[in-house]
């Protein structure tokens, strides 16, 4: 913790580039960390390392309508500006962009990105449209701040490849940075969804992990990936979720399936507990 300071907050793109400007004028070098809010001590570890990278760091806090589904969360999706701000100034954030639905995708706006093959898979076929939603919005925001750098959590391992992938496609000059999972002490991968779970379902939660890192130690040893990913559906079902859509292990630069031993790999899912739809992964 760098000590509580004040926080600057705008929220229209023309007051973002406008502090930019100046830090640029200064010769100050630019760090941004994307989020949707409701943050907790994951977001805050991009924070602090974005700071190791950038003398001047913004972080974005907007509820991206166009990534939610229409039987999606959007209008539940927790909010708490007010502590977020708190949070971020206790970490020395500099400027927090919180602009309105309005100012980011004004009345007639259209044009939207999209990272086809990628962005099709694995998220992408059970939520049809989210990485479009996901590359649009980071896009923008990208353009509007030019930061030099910006950082994004490896929970959202595919949302990172997407990102990356666009940003090179477009020529983005802004060099993306992963950050390894955050996680609760007994290995649940840290979200703003958690909030959603019960006391008996929070107990339940973390036999996603054990299941992820069972694979991957056997699938290290020699085992089938498909059996072994087969196996870890079972064992969450067992556990008490109530739904799984996906556990695979893919190739960690394409997530296309792997094809042969000693590759480097990625075990991902995606399984519903109760009202939270919990999403992790982890290397092989």
């Amino acid at each position: 913790m760098s000590g509580t300071s004040k926080i600057e907050v705008v929220r229209t793109v023309a007051g973002l580039r406008a502090r930019v400007a100046e830090w640029r004028a200064a010769g100050e070098t630019v760090g941004l960390v994307p989020t949707m809010g409701a943050l907790h001590d994951g977001h805050l570890s991009l924070v602090r390392g974005i700071r190791k990278e950038a003398s001047r760091v913004c972080v974005t806090l907007f509820v991206n309508p166009k990534q939610f589904n229409p039987n999606e969360d959007l209008a539940a999706y927790p909010r708490d500006e007010a502590g977020d701000m708190a949070k971020l100034a206790g970490e020395g954030t500099h400027l927090l962009f919180a602009p309105t639905v309005g100012e980011m995708y004004p009345q007639g706006s259209a044009t939207q990105v999209a990272v086809p093959g990628l962005g099709d898979i694995l998220e992408g076929s059970f939520r049809p449209g989210f990485f479009t939603g996901v590359a649009t919005v980071v896009a923008k925001l990208l353009l509007q701040a030019l930061p030099d750098v910006a950082v994004f959590g490896e929970k959202d391992y595919q949302q990172l490849l997407v990102i990356r992938r666009m940003v090179a496609d477009l020529d983005i000059p802004v060099a993306v940075r992963g950050a390894p999972t955050v996680r609760e002490a007994d290995g649940l991968a840290m979200s703003s969804r958690n909030a959603y779970l019960t006391p008996e379902q929070r107990a339940v939660a973390p036999a996603l992990i054990r299941v992820l890192r069972a694979i991957a130690a056997a699938v290290r040893d020699g085992a089938d990936p498909g059996e072994r990913a087969a196996w870890g559906g079972r064992e969450l079902l067992a556990a008490g979720f109530a739904k799984v859509d996906y556990i695979e292990v893919r190739n960690a630069a394409t997530l296309q399936p792997i094809a042969s031993a000693g590759e480097p790999a990625r075990v991902l899912a995606a399984a519903h507990l109760g009202r939270a739809r919990l999403i992790d992964n982890i290397p092989v």
